[in-house]
Parts: structure tokens; sequence; C-alpha cells
């Protein structure tokens, strides 16, 4: 039985993705940031562990603890909040704080376990997004983590080719999960939206975006079965893709950024 630790297993594609894998016979490892998440993953039998990924201690000690149960195949790093705003309202705290979790924690948790894949093989699949391929209005600060995690994954894939380390990219667009609900406390933390010179678009826009959601599925969107699927050939297949994409429009902004000019990106991206 092989083991992978998934971060973020609160709900949404986290939670699927354990319960996906454990279904495909693999011991899961699961981390939640809050006590009553990991005892709602206790209580469906899954190896718990704390993980407060904005903090550096937590990281140390939730690699630590994993490895001392045995010996670990894979990580998936999928743990991630948004900050929605304009980019021009957003604080130097906002953008510390979620690059904090979204990349800097990320980075760090996979380092605590390179050396130990490095001895006995193993695979790192990070969960990005469309929003790493190409930005949209109100949402620059996750755009920008997404953006150096893509980076940072793409430059560790190339350096660990000498080694028996597999490294994945997996880039889902429109996913049914809780994260458009989870982002208003940080919405609400960060942002000074009456304050902005943006303060009727607000109104006319992404506050009823957050707060008055649409009874109407994006037409695109899938369930995040449809992640769990990719992340299961990304950890199972003996030859990976180095990047997945899942959705319609992961596609075609993967194609735009080769086939476009920038200023139809960015009319695009104005329309989105």
């Amino acid at each position: 039985m092989k083991t992978v630790l998934i971060t973020g297993c609160s709900s949404g594609i986290g939670l699927d993705a354990a319960r996906h894998m454990r279904g495909r016979g693999w011991r899961v490892i699961a981390t939640c940031r809050r006590p009553e998440d990991i005892e709602a993953r206790r209580a469906e039998g899954f190896d718990t562990l704390h993980l407060e990924l904005g903090d550096e201690a937590s990281v140390a000690a939730c690699a630590q603890a994993a490895l001392a149960m045995g010996p670990v195949d894979a990580l998936v790093n999928n743990g991630a909040f948004a900050i929605p705003g304009a980019v021009e309202d957003l604080p130097r705290g906002a953008l510390r704080s979620i690059f904090e979790a979204n990349l800097f924690g990320t980075h760090d948790l996979t380092r605590h376990f390179l050396p130990h894949f490095r001895e006995n093989g193993g695979r790192v699949v990070n969960i990005s997004s469309v929003l790493g391929l190409a930005g949209i209005p109100w949402r620059g600060a996750y755009v920008a983590t997404k953006f150096a995690l893509e980076g940072l994954t793409d430059v560790l894939r190339v350096e660990m080719a000498d080694t028996p380390v597999k490294v994945i990219l997996i880039e889902p667009g429109p996913i049914g999960t809780r994260i458009r609900l989870n982002s208003i406390p940080h919405f609400e933390t960060w942002i000074d939206w009456q304050a902005s010179p943006r303060a009727d678009q607000y109104r006319q826009t992404l506050l009823r975006r957050l707060y008055e959601p649409s009874a109407k599925k994006d037409r695109f969107e899938l369930p995040p079965r449809a992640v769990s699927e990719k992340i299961a050939h990304a950890l199972e297949s003996r030859t990976p893709r180095p990047r997945y994409y899942v959705t319609t429009p992961t596609y075609i902004a993967g194609i735009g950024r080769r086939l476009l000019p920038t200023r139809a990106l960015d009319w695009f991206a104005r329309r989105s």
C-alpha cells in the first residue's frame, strides 16, 4: 500500500482526492487546518495531521509526523485560499498572508519531503489553477500566487529530472468547491472596498458574486472528482504528464497563451 499526504482536505478538491485515492488502495494522510475538520476526517477513518501552511513550525511538525508514520510515496499540495479584490486595493499584509500559505508553505512542505523522495522515489503534485495561466479581474492576489507556483514547479521539475522524484502540475478551471465562500472572511479582513475608487464596481460585480451567488452553475464547472481523477493518473502512471488541464477554460487559456497577442488575452480577461 502506497502512502500519499494531501493538504487542504477540509472540503472540495482535497477531500474528494483523499476519498478517491483511498478508494484506489492508497493510504491517505489528510491534513486540515481546523480541529473540527481533523475530527471529521478521523471519523471517516483517515490518518490525519494538523497543518497551517502559513506557520513555518506547523509545516515542519506536519512533515516530521508524517514521515514518522512510515514511508511516504507522494505529496499532493492542494491547500490554498483566495483574497478577492482589485489589485490597487491589496495591502502588503494581504499579499504576505496569501503568499505565506499558497506558495511559501507549500514550498517549505515540499522541501521537507524531498530528501525522503530522493532516496526512495516519490512524486510531488502541485494543484495550480487556470489562474496560473491567465489572470482575470478581482483575483490578483490568488493569480500572483499561482503564477509563482507554476514557475517554481516548472524549475523544480527540470532540476529533479536526474533524480527519482517526479514533479507534476494540475491546473483546474471552475470546480464546484467552497473556495468562493471561504474567501469572504479574507476579503472582509483585508479589502476596504468602500474607500476604493472602484466602490461602484465592487457593488455591481464582486459583492454580488461573493454574497449573492447565482443558483445557475457555471456552464464549464465540473465536480471535484474531475481533478481527483487527474491526481490519480499523476500518482499512478509510470510516465505522468508534466501538467494536466482540467475543464474547458483551462484548455482555452493554455492555447490562448501560446497563440494570442496580449491585447486579445486582456480582452478575454475583461469579459470573464
